[in-house]
Formats: C-alpha cells, sequence, structure tokens
C-alpha cells in the first residue's frame, strides 16, 4: 500500500497540460490551451494536494483492451508520454479529444482536463514517473478579502477546490506490459449509468492482487452464504449471520489466506464444503475471475468489506438485531395464538 502522503512529498509535478472538456450531445467542442500549464512555486505545492490527496492507494487496476492493448486509447497516449515526455502536450490533446468522445451521458459535466507528468513518484521500493488525468467538474465559491484605503472588501469568485478532486487518475510507469499500475478516484460519478471515466475513457480492470483476491474471496462467502445456503439447507437468519462473523474472523486472525483451512475452520461440515466448491466455481464464471486458494490478506480490503458484512436480524420495520457472540444465545420460535415469529435471547447482564 502507498501513503499518500510519502507520495506528495516525493513527488514531482513536471509539467502540466490542461483542455476545456464541453458536453458532446449539445456540441459545446473543446477549447484547448496553446501551451503548457506556467506552474511556479507558490502553485507547485497547492496543485500537488488538489491532484494527489484525494487517492487512497489500496485497490488498483490496469488499462486494459479485449483484444490488443495497444488498441486501448490511453495506453497508447500514456506509453507515448513516458516513451517521450517532450510529447505532453501533443498527447494532451488527443486525450481530450477522446475523453470528449465519451462524453454523451446526460449526467456528465463540462469541465478541465488537467495532463500532468509526475517525476520521482515513491511505488512501494520502486520510483517511477507517472502520468495524471485529472478532470475538474464542480466549481466552489472562495471569498476574497481585500484590503483598502478605508477598510476591506470582499469579492467572491468560483474556483476549484484543491481539496474536492472530481475524477482523477495516476498511472504509474511500471508493469507497463500488464497495462500499467494505475490508481482512480471518481468522487462524482457513483451511479453504473454515468461510469463513463472509468469504463468508456480509461478502460480498466481490477488488478489480481491481494486487494483483488481479498474483496472478491469475502464477497464469494457473502454471497454463498445469502443466496445459495437458503436454496440447500434449512438456516435461519442467525446461522448465516453466524457464518458471515466467522468468516471475517479468520479473515482477520490470519495473515495468509488457505482456501481449504478456511473452508475447514468455517465451514467445517464436509457437505456444505463441497457445496461452497461448487459455488465458488460457478461464481468465478458468473463473475469472468479467477480466485486463488491462497493469498496474502489485504487489511485494506478486509475493512472495507467488513462493512457491507450486516451482523442484523431485521424484525419487520421495528426491531433490528445485532448478532456479534455465539446464535446458541438467540432462539426462534413461532406463537401459535398470534400467528407471529419470535426470538429469545438469553443473556448475563446489560449495560
Amino acid at each position: 500500500m502507498i501513503e499518500s502522503s510519502l507520495l506528495v512529498e516525493r513527488c514531482m509535478i513536471d509539467s502540466a497540460v490542461v483542455h476545456h472538456i464541453g458536453y458532446k450531445p449539445t456540441d459545446d467542442g473543446i477549447t484547448y490551451s496553446k501551451t503548457p500549464l506556467n506552474i511556479n512555486g507558490n502553485t507547485q505545492g497547492s496543485l500537488l494536494t488538489y491532484f494527489l490527496s484525494s487517492f487512497k492507494f489500496d485497490e488498483y487496476y490496469n488499462l486494459y483492451h479485449d483484444s490488443d492493448l495497444n488498441l486501448n486509447e490511453v495506453y497508447s497516449y500514456v506509453t507515448q508520454i513516458f516513451e517521450n515526455p517532450d510529447s505532453l502536450y501533443d498527447q494532451s490533446v488527443k486525450l481530450a479529444k477522446h475523453l470528449y468522445e465519451q462524453s454523451n451521458h446526460p449526467k456528465i459535466k463540462i469541465g478541465e482536463l488537467f495532463v500532468v507528468y509526475f517525476q520521482d513518484c515513491a511505488v512501494g521500493n520502486e520510483t517511477v514517473d507517472a502520468v495524471g488525468l485529472f478532470k475538474a467538474e464542480t466549481k466552489d465559491a472562495f471569498l476574497k478579502v481585500l484590503p483598502g484605503s478605508d477598510g476591506f472588501t470582499i469579492e467572491s469568485e468560483m474556483g476549484i477546490n484543491v481539496n474536492k478532486l472530481d475524477k482523477g487518475c495516476l498511472i504509474f510507469n511500471t508493469e507497463a506490459d500488464k497495462g500499467y499500475l494505475v490508481s482512480i478516484v471518481d468522487a462524482v460519478s457513483r451511479s453504473t449509468d454515468a461510469q463513463y471515466w472509468v469504463d468508456q475513457f480509461l478502460h480498466v480492470q481490477a488488478r489480481n492482487d491481494e486487494y483483488f483476491q481479498t474483496k472478491n474471496v469475502l464477497n464469494l462467502c457473502k454471497s454463498f452464504v445469502i443466496k445459495q445456503m437458503p436454496e440447500e439447507y434449512e438456516v435461519s437468519k442467525a446461522d448465516q449471520v453466524e457464518l458471515l462473523n466467522k468468516s471475517v474472523k479468520f479473515f482477520k486472525q490470519a495473515e495468509e489466506f488457505d482456501m481449504d483451512d478456511f473452508a475447514n475452520e468455517v465451514l467445517e461440515d464436509q457437505e456444505m464444503i463441497n457445496s461452497f466448491k461448487a459455488y465458488r466455481s460457478a461464481y468465478e464464471e458468473d463473475k469472468d475471475i479467477q480466485i486463488t486458494d491462497t493469498f496474502s490478506i489485504s487489511e485494506a480490503a478486509l475493512k472495507k468489506q467488513s462493512k457491507v458484512f450486516k451482523s442484523i436480524i431485521k424484525l419487520d420495520k421495528n426491531f433490528h438485531i445485532y448478532v456479534h457472540g455465539d446464535k446458541q444465545n438467540i432462539v426462534k420460535g413461532f406463537d401459535q395464538e398470534s400467528g407471529m415469529h419470535y426470538y429469545q435471547l438469553f443473556f448475563r447482564e446489560e449495560s
């Protein structure tokens, strides 16, 4: 994992170009800058904050193409920049045209595209250059207090907030044969209908690393417990919650994941283990992914995915039962007189 503070300290902006990208359906077009940006010592720090501080540096991607990686436009243009940094302006024009061609969705906003060449970026044990692609879509109001002869005046201006990056992509000059090491920010377009930045413009796939494996095995476990188990076994919500809790506990207690150890410790029953293995194969085929049997566990992925492992039993709209311990202390029953289900909760003390 790369710490963002380390990256900011170790990165320097070598050159940058900005173009204005319009909205294609209204034929707004592109307004090209004629020259690269003039970056001095006063703006270098603010720009580094704007470009880099929103990245998490835990989940990575690779630029991708179904048939030939060289046909990925961003990969092709960025490769030209890495081979000849002086071509940054010419390649930025091509990148602006490519982004404009993808700007068809009604939720897409006009804005400025920054194409930036960074030097001396710390990536693990490597120091590499990087190309950054950033799009500013939202503007905030800023107040300027100006001194005058009789006091002060205030003016309001619209501008870019350096602490709020809308869309960003850092492409590090490593793993070129796999589509480079890529980190992404997309703070605005969260709906699947507007994923033009990630899917249409960049066209990336998740990097097959420990984050990817940890995330997918946890999703596999959740899907098996929630979707598949009720079809094959008579399981209560408490049973499902217990298995989800055991799954997360297994990950938290281990540094290395082993599929056989997981199955034996969490699922235990051989029939259920066989069902899980069969479900895994179908899951991999459906998601078009490959899950390995052993890998190092990513703490970042575990922390993120644990949040969606809800240890909650929801009862109508009246009650929620949070289950963190032994399910033997929860007994489900049915009351004939009222025609309603009930839970009995056993405990030693309350606080």
